[in-house]
């Protein structure tokens, strides 16, 4: 069982930086156990992976949009996953959900899901 609550969304203008976070709760395996992604859904368009830590010591992945832009990571410790994302686009105006599965790599159908936080990018 794993619960997830994301938070650090907000307004920011074109060019800057916004950190979201996502407090994970497990109740049996450490925090490494499962994989975790990070999805957005603009108004009008489909849900779009944007980064990917796997399960294990994969490296994360990131879509080509957001490359060199977004670094995902996971602290063990304080049970987090984080989105440090930079340099932000108005194109990443989005609600963005965190997610956690059991099985390597992430997908669409993965099996616990935050709730949403809201990045809007404007100037």
């Amino acid at each position: 069982q794993v619960q997830l609550v994301e938070s650090g969304g907000g307004l920011v203008q074109p060019g800057g930086s916004l950190r979201l976070s996502c407090a994970v709760s497990v109740s049996r395996f450490s925090l490494d156990y499962y994989s975790y992604g990070w999805f957005r859904q603009a108004i009008g368009k489909q849900r779009e992976k944007v980064s990917c830590i796997s399960s294990g010591d994969n490296n994360p992945e990131y879509v080509d949009s957001v490359k060199g832009r977004f670094t995902t990571s996971r602290d063990d410790a304080k049970k987090m996953v984080y989105l440090q994302m930079n340099n932000l686009k108005p194109e990443d105006t989005a609600v963005y959900y965190c997610a956690a599965g059991v099985r390597v790599g992430c997908y669409y159908g993965m099996d616990w899901w935050g709730n949403g936080t809201l990045v809007s990018v404007s100037s």
